[in-house]
């Protein structure tokens, strides 16, 4: 990034507006796509930011306490709206200039002992094991699909790309050799070649989801429209920034929230064939670069979807002898990774998803939308790195096998700069996401009865008149 430093900001650093949360108005003109609240919302001396999207995609006032097209119904979720803002103003540190200067001069000290410690450097004798525990699941499953044990065949060879998920990941975000095209290589020889996901859509997916996240506008991995609702603002219907079109709250998206707590296990059963469609759509749609310095990625990743297909879909479920068991091998290797799915949502569904503007530091806005989930260290292997998602949302290149270590620096951090640090274990984080999708499937349950009376006195008014 030197190359394109023109000087040097002098004082206090006032956060700029993210590209992707800025708006092209009707006359082609830039503006912020986050607007400030009136003087008497203002607490701690700071102001409450608002923010939905209407139908038109422009983004106003979902603070406010009257909706702006005068819907009682849509008055509701303004207000709930409002009175996240004001919980998350009560949880977390004031918005002031001096309150969030401190914090991100804590922060830096913080990245100065990490880097003091080390911290940064790859334990590459971790990769060692990691690799041992890859090639045994590997070969387990050649030695049942060989004896004809498909069905435990298929399970190891869900297991494997669970685990193998966990080093591309860690590729993605350089943090094995941190050298950008040795790494990039790494993650599309996991992703493509071996798991038959693009690595190209995930990094350009992933790097979206660490700017913005939780942001129901911007963020992708929270955009799940019509299947789940994350946050109550998606019942208004939300313009995503990030694919470009209108996420409607239709009948069918309806329907589906309104079970959403019992359908989340389901859904993520069946979440590697919607990564598999979001992989070819990146690489067929012209999303990926075709200049700069991974301008050939795209070739590469191709020749690894082929590959992959060849290895897969003719060595392996080509192997076996009947369509019934192709069938059934191919289900059950998709559906084991269902728990990587669980993992891969569990540290942000269940956390604030408001905006409280720009005057917010990195770290506090990090530590207010992410969680992290507790387990033994024997248990590491399990949750892949994962399980420090707060940690790995300060500081994501640091190698995931030195999080652990990263965590204790980073809970003493969150008590000098008194901002909770959102931790629970693996059953409990479970319980705060299935309870968050209940309380919005509640919330879509008032908003049903709000239209509904609407629509009665509507009625009633026309026939009076």
């Amino acid at each position: 990034m030197r190359r394109y430093r023109i000087g040097r900001i002098e004082g206090r650093w006032e956060n700029l507006i993210p590209p992707i949360q800025l708006e092209i108005s009707g006359k082609g003109e830039i503006v912020d796509a986050v607007t400030k609240d009136d003087d008497s919302s203002e607490e701690n001396g700071s102001p409450m930011y608002r923010h939905r999207c209407t139908g038109s995609g422009t983004l106003d006032s979902a603070a406010s306490g009257v909706s702006s097209n005068g819907d009682d119904s849509m008055a509701h979720l303004d207000a709930v709206t409002r009175e996240k803002i004001n919980l998350d103003l009560e949880t977390y540190p004031a918005l002031d200039a001096a309150t969030q200067d401190a914090i991100v001069a804590k922060y830096r000290h913080l990245y100065g002992r990490i880097v003091a410690e080390g911290l940064f450097e790859c334990n590459y004798s971790a990769y060692g094991i990691e690799l041992c525990r890859y090639s045994v699941l590997f070969g387990l499953m050649l030695l049942f699909l060989h004896w004809g044990w498909y069905v435990t065949s298929a399970v190891f060879m869900g297991i494997f790309w669970h685990q193998m998920s966990f080093s591309a990941h860690d590729a993605g975000h350089i943090g094995i050799t941190h050298n950008y095209q040795v790494d990039s290589v790494l993650g599309i020889v996991i992703a493509d070649f071996i798991g038959g996901m693009s690595m190209g859509w995930w990094k350009r997916n992933h790097n979206i989801h660490h700017i913005v996240t939780n942001f129901p506008e911007h963020d992708p991995d929270i955009e799940y429209l019509p299947f789940l609702a994350v946050s109550h603002r998606f019942l208004a219907g939300l313009r995503s920034s990030y694919y470009d079109r209108m996420m409607e709250y239709d009948t069918v998206a309806k329907f589906l929230v309104g079970f959403q707590k019992y359908l989340y296990y389901p859904l993520l059963t069946f979440g590697r064939f919607n990564l598999y469609v979001l992989s070819w759509a990146y690489l067929l749609g012209g999303q990926a670069p075709c200049k700069g310095p991974s301008w050939w990625h795209w070739y590469l990743e191709l020749a690894g979807q082929v590959f992959y297909w060849i290895w897969y879909g003719y060595g392996v479920l080509g192997s076996i002898p009947t369509i019934r068991g192709r069938i059934l091998f191919f289900l059950i290797s998709h559906m084991v990774v269902a728990p990587l799915h669980v993992q891969l949502t569990l540290s942000h569904f269940a956390m604030s998803t408001a905006d409280l503007g720009p005057q917010e530091s990195f770290p506090q806005k990090m530590l207010r939308t992410t969680m992290d989930v507790d387990c033994p260290p024997w248990l590491d292997f399990f949750h892949g790195g994962l399980q420090f998602q707060v940690i790995h949302h300060l500081f994501p290149r640091v190698p995931r096998h030195n999080l652990r270590r990263v965590q204790k620096l980073v809970r003493e951090f969150c008590v000098e700069v008194d901002i909770p640090y959102a931790l629970y274990g693996f059953v409990d984080s479970n319980k705060q996401v299935v309870g968050s999708l209940a309380e919005v499937s509640r919330q879509a349950a008032i908003l049903a009865k709000c239209q509904q009376v609407m629509m009665a006195e509507s009625g009633k008014g026309v026939n009076g008149h």
